[in-house]
């Protein structure tokens, strides 16, 4: 094969729509966008207007209390990190972390707080994992297994009942 032999498969490159190229083309004149008109112009971004009527978004009540800081925690399960285990992504030998827990791909994505471990499942070895969270079934497994939790965000307190 030759340089100049080089071609790209069949289909690799769309042509472009030529708008506005005479009548017999199909998209001549107004190149289809109607007549006239906001819409027809160039550097239009209208979502969500509707004509000077108030707007679905406005018109709509606003419901509840939205918490801009509040931290998002990614769920592992027990379940999960035994076969995390037997599959050998995770080492049970060392203690196993959040930082672990995301490179065998148990955690994806970038604003989570941290990791929370759940007891969905059964484990059946000694491991000891350093979490953000645990739940009290989930402690109470991996301790039963002979194991040990650490949680590194202290469990949040019941608000005292008022008197």
């Amino acid at each position: 094969m030759k340089l100049n032999e080089l071609r790209d498969h069949p289909g690799a490159r769309l042509k472009s729509k030529r708008l506005g190229r005479g009548i017999g083309s199909g998209k001549g004149k107004t190149s289809g966008k109607g007549v006239k008109g906001q819409k027809a112009r160039e550097g239009v971004a209208i979502n969500g207007f509707e004509g000077g009527q108030m707007p679905l978004y406005r018109r709509l009540p606003k419901r509840g209390f939205h918490n801009l800081f509040r931290k998002v925690y990614a769920a592992v399960n027990l379940g999960a990190l035994e076969k995390a285990i037997e599959a050998g992504r995770i080492d049970a030998a060392q203690p196993i972390t959040e930082a672990n827990l995301r490179a065998a791909g148990l955690v994806r994505g970038s604003k989570i707080a941290g990791v929370r471990l759940l007891a969905e499942g059964a484990i059946t070895r000694a491991v000891n994992i350093t979490v953000a969270g645990a739940s009290a079934a989930a402690i109470a497994a991996v301790q039963e297994a002979g194991g040990s939790v650490t949680t590194t965000v202290a469990p949040k307190e019941a608000p005292a009942a008022a008197a």
